[in-house]
């Protein structure tokens, strides 16, 4: 098992507090987000770690790590930044955004998954996207099930709430063979839309897919992707008010209601 952290964005929304760093660098209480990450991944036994890098490059440079680079980060999206390290999907590896945290108990649940394609998945958020929100019904997106408990629509924003049946935290577990469908979807699609400044999906051209995107053109080609449920344990920082309010809970003692950060 190996992990592929995705840190090639800007951070921009996260304005001063990731003021020339990538968002992945940003540093809360003592330690930068990937830093977190690196911790938690070795503490679960995972030590073939690869970072995507590419804005302010230079920023990311952590020991016994593997790097690669997405040079044109800024008109590029997530799914371009993974496809830089094609190459390390040769084995079962996970996908994780840098923008996160979270804890041990929460990836040890990921790794327990025996799908080929596994998305995890908050079935206990809305509290946290309650209190990380003044008004959570402008990040919503849906996360629905079929009857065979596989995801069936996922990244739509355009949704109701009885679509939102869980919530996309950023960490996909894909085996070997899942491995194989990721490269064979991408490479289908590259070939037919790279060029192309049309919508799509609900992306605004390829270049600039959405991960969730691409797991829904997965979907749509008749592969079974499952979810891996969690309960809490993880925080996002994509804004300034996440930043800032994450920073506060920890400050008050709250933030225990959403991640026990003694497990990271």
């Amino acid at each position: 098992m190996k992990a592929i952290i995705l840190a090639a964005g800007m951070g921009t929304r996260l304005g001063k507090y990731a003021k020339n760093l990538p968002k992945g660098m940003l540093r809360f209480f003592g330690k930068t987000l990937i830093e977190r990450q690196i911790e938690v991944l070795r503490k679960c036994g995972i030590n073939d770690i690869v970072i995507v890098k590419g804005y302010m490059s230079d920023k990311i440079n952590f020991g016994g790590i593997k790097y690669y680079t997405n040079n044109n980060f800024a008109n590029t999206n997530m799914v371009e930044t993974l496809f830089r390290a094609e190459q390390e999907m040769d084995t079962d590896f996970l996908v994780l955004y840098s923008d996160i945290i979270y804890e041990k108990k929460v990836l040890l649940e990921v790794l327990k998954s025996r799908v080929d394609i596994g998305v995890t998945a908050d079935i206990d958020y809305k509290d946290y996207w309650k209190a990380r929100l003044d008004n959570p019904k402008i990040d919503t997106e849906s996360f629905k099930l079929g009857e065979g408990g596989e995801i069936v629509d996922i990244g739509n924003p355009n949704c109701s709430f009885s679509d939102v049946e869980a919530r996309y935290v950023g960490i996909i577990k894909v085996s070997k063979k899942g491995a194989e469908i990721f490269k064979k979807n991408y490479k289908l699609n590259r070939d037919k839309y790279y060029n192309s400044d049309l919508f799509w999906m609900r992306s605004k051209n390829f270049k600039n897919a959405y991960m969730t995107c691409f797991l829904k053109a997965i979907v749509d080609s008749g592969f079974k992707v499952y979810p891996i449920f969690i309960k809490r344990g993880w925080l996002e920082f994509d804004t300034v008010e996440d930043y800032e309010k994450s920073t506060m809970w920890v400050k008050n003692g709250s933030v225990v209601r959403f991640i026990d950060l003694t497990d990271l």
